[in-house]
C-alpha cells in the first residue's frame, strides 16, 4: 500500500513538473493541480495509512486509530486548491482573449526580448 501511493505521489508530483515548465498558460494549470494533488496524497499519507480504524480515540478503537488532522487539512486544502484553480483558470483565459495566444515567453510582438 505504502509503495503505491508513494509511486503516486512521484508521478504525480513528476507529471505537474513537466507540466509547468510548458510554455502554453493551461498545461501549467493543469500542472499546479496535480502538483496540489501530490501533496494531498502525501499530506493523507502523514495521517497513517490504516484500514478501518476510526479517526478518533474511543472506547471501541482500543488498539489503533487514525489522526483525524491530516483529513482536515487535506479537506482544507482541496477547497482552497479548487478556488485558486478557478481564478487562475480566469486570469489565463482573459490574458489568452486579450493576446489572442497563450504562450507563455518573454518576447514581444517584434519578437525582441522584454
Amino acid at each position: 500500500m505504502e509503495l503505491l501511493l508513494a509511486s503516486a505521489v512521484g508521478i504525480l508530483t513528476a507529471s505537474g513538473i513537466y507540466l509547468i515548465l510548458r510554455q502554453r498558460s493551461f498545461p501549467v494549470i493543469i500542472g499546479l493541480s496535480l502538483l496540489s494533488y501530490a501533496v494531498n496524497l502525501f499530506l493523507f499519507a502523514t495521517g497513517r495509512l490504516a484500514l478501518n480504524q476510526p479517526p478518533i480515540l474511543n472506547k471501541y478503537a482500543e488498539v489503533a486509530y487514525t489522526d483525524p488532522l491530516p483529513q482536515a487539512l487535506v479537506l482544507t486544502a482541496i477547497v482552497i486548491s479548487f478556488g485558486m484553480t478557478a481564478v487562475v483558470v480566469m486570469i489565463a483565459l482573459s490574458a489568452y482573449l486579450s493576446a489572442r495566444s497563450d504562450r507563455i515567453d518573454m518576447t514581444d510582438e517584434t519578437g525582441e526580448d522584454a
